[in-house]
């Protein structure tokens, strides 16, 4: 054999056992794959193609103390279509009477459904949305159209399920009752859903998927691998004809005097239940929405509210009793170089201690401390502290402002931080702060920790049940008690808060109006305050305690106390008064309802009957004369606070809807 051809066999049979050796490894490594690691890269592919989704549980709900919903998660639905897996003469017998059915329900043409089916049919489309956000009797409906309703497989049916959360009362007590975090999906933080989110929440379910295309997911089965356990449902101590109430109240008098934002808080004296929290911010559109839970977060100093802490203190000190004589000069003292004046001009001269709160005398109040506590301080701010207002109340909602009591030896303490804190300034409190401790003197000194919860439900039974806590049985001796209460009456009746007053129905509290935001350089040109009334009703054997807080009104309206917050209050108590008459403790209610009635309401009834002429209101009060007129169809401008001096339009002018009516106030 000649070398060449040798050489050249050489090289076939060298080629020849090549392939054959990489046959051998190729088959050795089929049998590997197939036989020793066979299981993990079939996981493995398993993984890439089939993964196991999340099912996210149906949160509890959440409901009023009556039953009325305030939260619920409703489930929605989105049918699609997997064009791949259907069989060309399923899709051409169903797909005209499907057409037809789907334009039934969405209003698009027949021609227009045809069209899209086909073209997903053609494009091999796996995944084109038929219909989104469906409820469930919408969703049973789409389901059971022709072609779908032959399966997943045959009919190449996808449903994809979703709840979301939804507030049957709508926006009011939005804060309050807590929505989903933005951007994260199932985060709940603030208001009940954040706090109680442990109970609400449930626990999730899994779902077989298939992946069909890219970021594309079809069920593998109809049912679930494990099913999502729903979370408990809770019990507040919430009132939805309270919450409403308060809600609107607080919203006519922001829109009135054109304030920055407000909040209102109503508790049942006896067993500290919240029946009630409302919290409104301003847009810059002017509208107002539930901004951020102010009665709950917001610190700032109270003012004159806390008037009636400084003279408890004083009284359990032995430091005066009602009838010491307090010498308030003529409406303005200096303490250590600091000017303090009262806002009646010409002050009030020698008066009472008593008389000194009643009528919210600054320099009243800041010599009653000042000279009671000057040479040890710290005692009144023990005293202070001592009613359970040195720390958070420690609610379960998140967000609670801390308080700051400032004590001799911090940096913002002075000589004058006596004085200043004697009439609110220079401490910061929350409005639940502040209403806790009037609710504990209306209560008899009895302190109880504010509820928002009255019970967690499983299948409508109690599992978890909040009861009434005490948290202080008596903040003060009976005696100071019986007398601030005196005073709170009084303070209706004759001081401050006499333009609240009604022969029909008591009320007690205290006015207060603070300066905010003083420290700013342009505060003169363009003052601030905050307004504000605490007390509780009826004033003999208390039912319910409030508090009103407005921030920045428009000065032009107005800005104390009496007249901004003082109102809300009353027309608050008033309404839940007549719609609870077991209060009044009287068996006539039609008798309560008509005793009770105010300036507006009782002129409201006889302007009824000369509708077609302008009413007379001279002499209501401005914000139930705005009322008034405004259901009636005028347009109403006011100028001034307080009371109806004088009208534009005469009481004999005929009526007639969307003429302009000035009222001036005094």
């Amino acid at each position: 054999m000649p070398i060449e051809e040798k050489n050249i066999l050489n090289r076939l049979y060298f080629v020849a056992g090549g392939m054959l050796i990489f046959a051998i490894l190729i088959a050795i490594k089929l049998i590997n794959i197939q036989f020793v690691e066979g299981d993990k890269y079939r996981e493995l592919a398993k993984k890439e193609t089939v993964k196991n989704w999340l099912i996210q549980s149906s949160r509890g709900n959440i409901y009023a103390d009556d039953g009325s919903l305030l939260a619920t998660s409703v489930p929605k639905y989105e049918i699609r279509f997997d064009a791949v897996t259907v069989k060309d003469a399923a899709f051409k017998e169903h797909l005209p009477s499907l057409a037809k059915e789907m334009s039934k329900m969405f209003g698009k043409s027949t021609s227009y459904y045809q069209t899209k089916f086909k073209k997903a049919r053609t494009n091999k489309n796996r995944y084109m949305l038929v219909a989104k956000n469906l409820g469930y009797t919408e969703y049973i409906k789409v389901k059971n159209f022709p072609l779908l309703k032959l399966g997943p497989y045959k009919g190449g049916l996808i449903v994809e399920q979703r709840t979301v959360r939804e507030h049957p009362i709508g926006k009011i007590a939005e804060r309050l009752v807590g929505s989903e975090v933005s951007g994260k999906p199932g985060f709940y933080e603030v208001g009940f859903e954040g706090a109680y989110n442990e109970y609400l929440k449930g626990k999730s379910g899994h779902r077989l998927k298939q992946k069909i295309a890219k970021g594309q997911w079809k069920p593998i089965y109809d049912e679930n691998e494990v099913e999502p356990l729903d979370g408990y449902d809770i019990i507040t101590t919430i009132n939805v004809n309270i919450q409403d109430i308060a809600h609107h109240a607080l919203l006519k008098q922001l829109e009135i005097y054109s304030a920055e934002h407000g909040s209102v808080i109503v508790m049942e004296v006896a067993t500290g239940e919240i029946k009630a929290v409302a919290n409104l911010g301003r847009t810059s559109s002017g509208t107002y929405y539930e901004k951020l839970n102010y009665a709950i977060g917001e610190s700032h100093e109270p003012g004159s509210t806390f008037k009636v802490a400084a003279f408890m203190a004083a009284l359990e000190d032995k430091i005066i009793d009602t009838s010491t004589v307090i010498d308030t000069k003529n409406g303005v003292k200096v303490f250590y170089k600091k000017r303090i004046s009262d806002s009646h001009h010409g002050g009030y001269g020698k008066i009472s201690a008593a008389k000194a709160l009643e009528v919210s005398s600054n320099i009243g109040l800041a010599t009653i401390i000042d000279e009671g506590y000057r040479d040890n301080p710290e005692k009144f701010i023990q005293r202070i502290k001592g009613f359970n207002l040195k720390g958070t109340i420690g609610i379960a909602i998140k967000g609670e402002g801390k308080p700051m009591i400032p004590e001799p030896g911090d940096d913002n303490w002075s000589k004058n931080a006596l004085p200043s804190l004697a009439y609110g300034y220079g401490l910061k409190l929350t409005p639940l702060q502040v209403l806790n401790f009037y609710n504990a003197i209306a209560n008899d000194g009895v302190m109880v920790k504010p509820r928002f919860i009255k019970e967690v439900r499983a299948w409508n039974e109690p599992i978890v049940i909040f009861n009434k806590e005490v948290t202080d049985p008596s903040i003060a001796s009976e005696e100071t008690i019986s007398q601030i209460q005196d005073i709170l009456k009084n303070i209706v009746i004759r001081g401050t808060g006499k333009k609240l007053y009604s022969p029909y129905f008591s009320m007690a509290g205290k006015t207060g109006t603070a300066q905010t935001e003083y420290w700013m350089p342009d505060w003169k040109e363009n003052k601030r305050y905050i307004s504000s009334f605490a007390g509780y009703f009826p004033a003999e054997n208390p039912k319910y305690s409030c508090i009103v807080v407005i921030h920045k009104p428009d000065l032009k309206v107005g800005y104390y106390g009496a007249d901004v917050s003082g109102p809300v209050f009353k027309r608050i108590a008033q309404k839940i008064f007549t719609d609870s008459p077991l209060i009044a403790e009287v068996d006539d209610v039609n008798e309560i309802e008509k005793n009770i009635q105010t300036d507006y309401e009782t002129y409201y009834d006889k302007s009824q009957k000369t509708f077609s002429l302008i009413p007379n209101v001279l002499g209501m009060a401005g914000m139930d004369a705005v009322s008034l007129l405004e259901n009636l169809g005028l347009v109403v401008k006011i100028i001034g606070n307080g009371t109806v001096s004088k009208q534009s339009l005469n009481s004999d002018q005929k009526l007639e809807k969307g003429k302009q009516i000035t009222l001036n106030l005094s």
